[in-house]
């Protein structure tokens, strides 16, 4: 298969917009399952009972005297209903933007205020009040929506109208057009709008479209399960905008730590997942596993065989007589486990949006996941590079078609294509920062390709730390490394400043429990467990090894395990569980002067 180039990509969509390829999917697969749930009140909606909604929808939202040019905020969960209310705005010519569901309303008030929404929709009362409180420094906003309870009007009153003509609607629709606005999580100062238009939506799913299908020739109508915020890119181009375009099956998930029964449930074809997902995954089938010692002991040499294996066939090494023995023990062993995980039919696995531990991309390799590792951002209306064909951990692949990648002099990865976003909404000069004159986007962060053209990131320009000792340190890479260590799930690195490197790490809480029960200890609390002392030991033997790659002044010196879990969405993790390291570095600094003491 012939990648495009940019000029054909460019070519390929031109005049395509979201709406255009809505009504192309119901022309193509109308009858096929677009969205559902599972579970007790599990539901289907076919791709045309997902239009049929979003023309009455659209007529409702018109009724009540939506715009084309206006702005619409949304708060929902992963649920069908989402991506009817989304796409119906599009078709009225207006703009959806969705806001992290934890926001508060001081939040509210700045991000809908921010973009002059004149309506909002959400899914619940809980979110109707923070609205509500919000609204009050809102001028702008005619009225609150909601899809379960009271409010100014609700969801099922606009499903009362008649249709409206789609085909109509979206001829007036247009390329140049604001799909939608990402805002930024906000973690070096307040969150800035990035403005992704509908020529950006279509190009960047085509892109992605090509990509897959090179992966894997049966891409298109996968089964994929959301579960991500929709106020986040990834799975905002994933599921819901490529949804679409890849005539894909969506489940909507509606409460993240329902995940794994309902990967068992889907058996999904496609998955993305943060690295934090990832390292839950594998988290807990370890927890399960050493249930049994026996069995644990046996999947480890399992492992231990098969992980060098594995990387050798990523990289086209392995020879015959290491692929049979990869074979055997996949037969043997690893496919039962990828069936109780329900990723036996996965077919497409990425992780993105934060670095990944290449060991523990190497460790669901050999399990039989193909998992490969893409990098992007808001600003690139999500991908940038990937190579999900022949992955080499430790790197996120190369350019995707469509879009150019070279670094500047400084080692900043910079990048150029029709994905690149339109700018950052009723900001200038910010636009400018990161947008040069001849379209080049300037990443922020460092990068550095090998031999082969593969690009390694190595960390955002902004998070670098410099020592005491002037070194500049990558605090991502350490931390990946220092999450492979048996039971420590999070990990925070320190040494801005400061003489040497040091850690805050957290205990994953699966693994420690099973250490627990294990060990026959009465009390399972991770604030116990984190001062256990055998657990110290263990953090202490690990150490060494997750250090070996780095030099002297780059290893961690001396760390503290917390007592604590650090969720998504939290004083300590974005929604897409990035570190907050500014909160940290103030919530804990009794902790970290501890190891400067």
């Amino acid at each position: 298969m012939v990648a495009p180039t940019n000029e054909q990509l460019a070519s390929e969509v031109e005049g395509t917009t979201f709406a255009t390829l809505v009504l192309d999917a119901v022309r193509e697969v109308g009858p096929k399952v677009a969205l559902g749930t599972i579970g007790e009140s599990s539901v289907q909606y076919t791709y045309s009972q997902y239009a049929d909604r979003v023309a009455r929808i659209a007529a409702g939202l018109q009724a009540r005297g939506l715009k084309r040019g206006e702005r619409v905020v949304l708060m929902f969960r992963n649920i069908p209903e989402f991506h009817f209310i989304d796409t119906a705005i599009t078709f009225c010519g207006a703009t959806p933007i969705s806001i992290y569901n934890s926001s508060s309303p001081e939040q509210i008030a700045y991000l809908a205020g921010h973009c002059e929404a004149r309506l909002a929709i959400v899914e619940d009362e809980g979110f109707v009040a923070s609205v509500r409180e919000a609204s009050a420094s809102l001028p702008r906003l005619r009225g609150i929506g909601v899809l379960r309870g009271e409010a100014d009007f609700r969801v099922d009153e606009l499903l009362g109208h008649e249709p409206i003509d789609l085909d109509e609607a979206a001829s007036n629709v247009h390329p140049t057009d604001l799909a939608t606005v990402i805002y930024t999580s906000g973690t070096t100062g307040p969150p800035k709008g990035v403005m992704i238009t509908q020529r950006n939506l279509a190009y960047t799913v085509a892109m992605m479209k090509h990509a897959g299908l090179e992966v894997d020739p049966q891409f298109l109508g996968s089964r994929i399960i959301s579960y991500l915020p929709m106020a986040h890119i990834a799975e905002r181009l994933t599921t819901h905008y490529g949804g679409i375009s890849g005539r894909h099956e969506v489940t909507c998930l509606d409460d993240m730590a329902q995940l794994a029964p309902t990967m068992r449930a889907v058996r999904p074809n496609v998955m993305l997942g943060v690295p934090r997902v990832w390292e839950k995954l594998q988290a807990g089938l370890l927890a399960a596993l050493s249930a049994d010692p026996a069995t644990l002991e046996q999947f480890e040499k399992g492992m231990a065989t098969a992980m060098p294996i594995a990387l050798a066939k990523t990289l086209g090494r392995a020879s015959d007589a290491d692929l049979a023995t990869l074979a055997f023990l996949d037969e043997m062993g690893f496919a039962p486990l990828r069936g109780l995980l329900g990723l036996d039919e996965l077919r497409v696995a990425v992780s993105s949006a934060a670095p990944i531990a290449p060991e523990l991309v190497t460790w669901f390799r050999a399990l039989g996941v193909p998992l490969s590792e893409l990098y992007g951002m808001s600003e690139t209306s999500g991908p940038m590079t990937w190579n999900g064909v022949r992955p080499r951990p430790g790197t996120v692949g190369h350019a995707i078609a469509g879009c150019e990648v070279r670094l500047a002099v400084d080692g900043e990865i910079l990048c150029r294509g029709g994905n690149i976003f339109a700018g950052y909404l009723k900001d200038p000069t910010k636009t400018a920062e990161v947008l040069d004159a001849d379209g080049w986007l300037h990443s922020g962060d460092i990068g550095q390709f090998d031999a082969d053209g593969y690009l390694r990131v190595v960390d955002r320009k902004k998070e670098l730390v410099i020592t005491a000792g002037g070194k500049n340190i990558s605090p991502a890479n350490l931390e990946a490394r220092l999450k492979l260590i048996p039971l420590v799930g999070q990990a925070c690195a320190i040494g801005d400043g400061k003489p040497f490197m040091s850690a805050l790490l957290v205990l994953d809480p699966d693994q420690a429990r099973a250490f627990a029960v294990r060990e026959g200890l009465a009390d399972s609390s991770l604030d116990s467990l984190a001062k256990n002392e055998k657990i110290a030991a263990m953090v202490a033997d690990g150490m060494p090894e997750a250090m070996s790659e780095f030099n002297h002044a780059e290893q961690v010196k001396r760390w503290v395990i917390l007592g604590v879990d650090w969720l998504a969405d939290s004083d300590e993790l974005t929604p897409t569980s990035k570190l907050k390291r500014r909160n940290i570095a103030t919530k804990y600094a009794a902790e970290i002067a501890s190891m400067y003491s």
